[in-house]
Order: structure tokens, then C-alpha cells, then sequence
């Protein structure tokens, strides 16, 4: 049982790695990107700015723009997200119908069907920016710092085995902000998994794709950029 388990795990593994490298859509509903990622990252920011100070806009909420994307949508960013109430990407950022391509589990963390809407996002939708978002006061992280290091992470629940990595790489940094560095070295553990999936590792070294960091405040609504080691 414990070989079928490592077996199943170590699929699953390189799988989210990206080794099959074929889009699970059709080449026809592709489209261009609209933007590039460093606008598209501008405009994501700017859309927090407005919803830190009051000053939301809501754009495009009106039967007019539903009518314009029932036959097709552009998003120009992606968020992986928790699934946490308090962290809803759509309002955080102040966008619309639309606008956002969003993909959302407890603790953030790269799965196999979230790479598969990510792929779809990127590559037949044009979308030139993916963001992890992480925040502080995550239960599934806190859940994987009391639940890694002890058995294999084969006999832990997915949401918390996903975590481990960054669990890990945090009780080695050491200090007193386990929980905290936790949050943040796991949106670096996933950054690295996307940017090195052979999904998207061309178009980020061409420059077309940019995969990005995050870590929302709950109680400033501010998200801030998170450099990566």
C-alpha cells in the first residue's frame, strides 16, 4: 500500500511539473493577449489601490457588458487564490465581469485540475500574467505547519501535503514567525512550480508570460509583491 501510495504521488508530482506538454483545449478558441504582463500587472495594482481607499469602482457590471461576453472572454490576468471568504480576487482588485481568471483552493496551491484551467487561461485565452496570492491568517497553512514533519506526507490530506515543502524550507530559516514565512515561502514554492511547468516556462522566458507573487492583508486590503529567493 505504502509503494502504490509513493507511486500515485511521485505521478501526480511529475505531472504537475508539466511533462505532458499538450493544451487540453482546442487550438481554435485561442486569443491574443490584450495587454502585456507588466501592464496587465499595473492595472491589477491599480485596481487594489482604488479598493484599499475606499474608492472601488466596479467596473462592468451592467447587462450590457454580459451581453458582450457571452460570446467570449479575455481576462488579462490570472489569480490562484485561497479559498478563504475574505479573499475574494474579484473585489480585492476592483474588476468586473471578465476580467479576472480566477482559480481558487485552500493555501493556494498548484493541483492538477488548477493547472489544467491555468493552461487554458494562458494558452487559448492570451492571459499575460498569472498571479499566486497568498494572505496572512491562512487556516490551511497553519494546518500544515502542525501536520508536516511528522509521517509522509502520502497520509496527509492534499490541501496540507502541497504545503510541506514550504513548511519545511520556513522551520530552516528559523525565528519566531513560523506561520508567516510559511504564507509566504509557499506562494514562492508555487511561482517556481508554474514558471518551471513545461507549460509555461517558454512563454515566461520569452517575456510574454510573467508569473508573480502576493500576500494580502486582511485588515488593510493592501496586496503586496512578493520577491522570490
Amino acid at each position: 500500500m505504502r509503494t502504490m501510495r509513493w507511486a500515485l504521488a511521485s505521478a501526480a508530482a511529475l505531472w504537475i511539473l508539466g511533462l505532458p506538454q499538450l493544451s487540453i483545449v482546442s487550438a481554435a478558441e485561442k486569443s491574443a493577449p490584450a495587454m502585456s504582463p507588466n501592464e496587465a500587472l499595473k492595472q491589477l495594482m491599480a485596481g487594489n489601490r482604488r479598493f484599499q481607499t475606499d474608492q472601488t469602482t466596479h467596473p462592468v457590471l451592467h447587462s450590457q457588458k454580459r451581453g458582450e461576453l457571452v460570446g467570449g472572454q479575455s481576462p488579462f490576468a490570472v489569480i490562484l487564490s485561497c479559498s478563504d471568504s475574505r479573499v475574494p480576487p474579484e473585489l480585492i482588485f476592483d474588476q468586473g465581469l471578465g476580467g479576472l481568471f480566477v482559480v481558487r483552493v485552500a493555501g493556494n496551491t498548484v493541483t492538477r485540475a488548477g493547472l489544467e484551467s491555468i493552461d487554458y487561461a494562458v494558452s487559448q485565452l492570451g492571459t499575460p500574467l498569472i498571479m499566486v496570492l497568498g494572505h496572512e491568517g491562512c487556516g490551511a497553512v497553519k494546518g500544515a505547519v502542525a501536520q508536516c514533519g511528522g509521517e509522509s506526507t502520502a497520509k496527509l490530506p492534499e490541501i496540507f501535503a502541497n504545503i510541506c515543502p514550504a513548511v519545511n524550507r520556513a522551520r530552516k530559516a528559523g525565528g519566531s514567525r513560523l506561520e508567516s514565512t510559511a504564507i509566504d515561502l509557499n506562494v514562492d514554492e508555487q511561482v517556481k512550480i508554474l514558471e518551471h511547468s513545461a507549460l509555461f516556462k517558454k512563454r515566461v522566458a520569452d517575456g510574454s508570460l510573467k508569473v508573480v507573487g502576493a500576500r494580502y492583508q486582511l485588515e488593510s486590503g493592501k496586496v503586496e509583491l512578493l520577491d522570490g529567493d
